[in-house]
């Protein structure tokens, strides 16, 4: 009897008919009207437009129109572009490999085609008309319409109503189709980008400088909240802004990575750049980022994903590391360099240079900072550098203070006394006070020779504005030191400051010298995968320079004879496992890393001195100058921040001066 029944429910080998191999890659591509408007862009930009615009009907379910001004479609070619995996981007395996085209499959137009009614409108230079395709009957007719393309869907997911029930609702099916236009917008600033929804036009975007396109898509907003880096090498080139960490968001809703101009989400590059913030970042909360990564086509595996918003590298572990690299150079440099947000003080061009009357708008901007700028010494303004921080100089800049007669301008020596600061000899360990009722900072290792104190400085003001967080005043409820500088009043959290300073210290130390190992007199040993022993063998000089000697006992058996003396409390095959399954995944030290970082926080934290501590001037302004002289200090171990500024104009609002 069950023979019969496999034998009566037993289904014949057959091929599936054109249509539904059609909807179901479409399936696969078009996901909702979004998916529509990002595949049609991209073939824009392909053809080099320079003017795309977007209109959409009911959310795009209705109506999708994308209209360009590019080289456009030849008139016998327009059947051709119809059919499935035809397209003019690839011809080759080798063309494959090395994809430097946003599209490439061929596989876009068929399958918008296979679930709605298409047609195409495209005009070649040369010319006299535009020629018409209907996609369902492939009728050709005359149209009218300038050198480039135009297509337009209508009753998206008509033949797929299934499809069609798990769209939203038109605003939301609209907010997708900004965003996706959004990406491309920040990729090319060089294109001019427009989005219609049901007559009415919800953004548009000129064509502008890389700037000027990074503030108008995510705002000034983040423009000010956030650090410009880069790096360049033979393997990859990178360019983007890092937000602030006290600007987290509590959703990765503003984190872009780019490839070669293409918008994608990879795990590899997320996670090099959520180590850079491990630091920094207060909790759960997500940073947000601009990173584009250029790197030669047949590095980069493009062809992994229908939607194309995955890849793969072939140097991922390299990559891994200059982005993670880049990122903390780009956080750490903007710690020690950039100017405190002050309400009340904008910086605007200087006109006479050049030759501009009146000067461009001010603007609360901070300069653009690349990775690899050193403070300067003369001037507070910096030369904005990078691909993506093209802007004026330091020379070209002066401060612009708003009054009750509008914007005074400083003379430029003014502002450069403002944070002009001379080198000054290295501030040595205090010693511990013979007053009963005060105590000292260790600002210093203990094995360095204790200096003097160094005597407070009463009455002499010129060096609160040579000093970015000036010259300390004394403490408020045992947790705060206050301190004046040239712009007004700063405040410090002392135990985050200190913490801070300390960690960084025993990072630096601690990679002084190779990694401390602790050899085991009976050697760990554990059941392990084949993947676990081949990542063994192939990683062993990485292992050995984080202190793992780990090698195999027997087949399928991995033995552990040293590791790190610093991790020494912990489980040695749990360490094992972790650090081998990164390695596997990522290729580098990440896991170790961290819990080295963990390690060396807490004794930080502990090494740090406590609230309600009283402290002396001299050691208040020792830990002032040690906070100016480390990278990220602008906030603590756990990403909370370690002080304010406070503008004299706002204390001026207070008491009503000058009103």
């Amino acid at each position: 009897m069950t023979a019969d029944l496999h034998a009566a429910t037993r289904r014949t080998i057959r091929p599936l008919p054109d249509e539904l191999v059609s909807q179901i890659a479409a399936g696969e591509v078009i996901e909702r009207p979004a998916s529509v408007v990002r595949e049609l862009v991209d073939n824009a930009l392909d053809a080099a437009a320079t003017e795309i615009t977007v209109r959409l009907e009911a959310g795009g379910v209705r109506c999708i129109v994308v209209e360009d001004n590019g080289h456009g479609i030849a008139d016998d070619e327009l059947p051709l572009a119809l059919q499935r995996h035809a397209t003019s981007k690839i011809a080759s395996l080798a063309d494959l490999e090395g994809v430097a085209s946003l599209g490439f499959r061929g596989e876009a137009l068929a399958a918008m085609a296979a679930v709605s009614e298409l047609s195409i409108s495209s005009r070649t230079a040369g010319t006299a008309h535009a020629t018409r395709i209907n996609a369902r009957t492939g009728e050709l007719h005359a149209a009218a319409r300038a050198i480039g393309t135009t297509i337009e869907l209508r009753e998206l997911f008509f033949s797929t109503p299934a499809r069609r029930k798990f769209l939203k609702t038109d605003a939301t099916e609209t907010a997708h189709c900004l965003d996706a236009l959004r990406r491309h917008a920040l990729a090319r600033p060089d294109v001019a980008f427009a989005l219609w929804a049901d007559g009415r036009l919800v953004h548009s975007w000129r064509k502008a400088d890389a700037q000027t396109r990074v503030e108008d898509v995510l705002g000034s907003d983040f423009f000010l909240k956030s650090r410009a880096f880069s790096h360049e090498s033979a393997l990859v080139g990178i360019s983007g802004r890092a937000g602030l960490p006290e600007a987290a968001r509590s959703r990765a809703d503003t984190q872009y990575v780019y490839v070669n101009g293409r918008f994608v989400r990879d795990k590899l590059v997320a996670h090099a750049v959520r180590s850079a913030y491990e630091d920094v970042l207060h909790g759960a909360r997500q940073p947000s980022y601009l990173l584009q990564i250029a790197v030669p086509p047949d590095r980069v595996d493009v062809n992994v994903h229908p939607a194309k918003v995955e890849v793969r590298f072939r140097d991922a572990r390299e990559l891994h590391q200059i982005v993670r690299r880049a990122v903390e150079a780009g956080l750490g440099t903007a710690a020690n360099t950039d100017k405190p947000s002050v309400a009340g003080l904008s910086w605007a061009p200087k006109a006479e240079s050049a030759g501009l009357a009146g000067g461009l708008p001010a603007r609360n901007d901070a300069s653009v900072l690349h990775s690899g700028d050193q403070l300067p010494t003369a001037a507070y303004a910096r030369q904005p550098s990078g691909p993506m921080g093209q802007g004026l100089g330091a020379s070209d800049w002066s401060p612009a203070i708003p009054s009750n007669s509008g914007q005074v301008r400083l003379p430029l020596a003014a502002v450069a006394a403002l944070y002009a600061r001379e080198r000054e000899p290295e501030w040595v360990a205090l010693r511990h006070s013979e007053d009963p009722g005060t105590s000292a900072i260790q600002t210093r290792n203990a094995t360095e020779p204790m200096g003097p104190a160094e005597p407070a400085h009463s009455g002499a003001t010129e060096n609160s504005n040579e000093w970015r967080l000036g010259r300390a005043l004394g403490q408020l409820g045992g947790r705060y030191i206050l301190a004046e500088n040239a712009l007004g009043l700063v405040v410090v959290d002392m135990h985050a400051a200190h913490e801070r300073v300390v960690y960084e210290r025993l990072k630096a130390q601690y990679g002084q010298s190779a990694a401390n190992t602790q050899a085991l007199l009976i050697p760990v040993s554990f059941a392990a995968t084949a993947n676990e022993v081949a990542t063994a063998q192939a990683q062993a000089p990485e292992l050995h320079a984080l202190g793992l000697d780990i090698d195999e006992l027997a087949p399928g058996v991995l033995a552990i004879r040293a590791r790190p003396t610093a991790l020494a409390g912990g489980d040695a095959v749990a360490l094992a496992r972790s650090v081998l399954a990164e390695l596997a995944q990522l290729g580098d030290s990440g896991r170790v890393q961290r819990a080295r970082d963990e390690l060396l926080a807490t004794m930080a934290c502990h090494g740090a001195v406590r609230a309600n501590r009283q402290l002396s001037l001299p050691e208040m302004n020792a830990l002032l100058r040690d906070m100016e002289r480390t990278e990220r200090a602008d906030q603590c171990n756990h990403g909370r921040p370690t002080w304010r500024q406070i503008a004299l104009t706002d204390i001026d609002k207070l008491f009503w001066r000058g009103q």
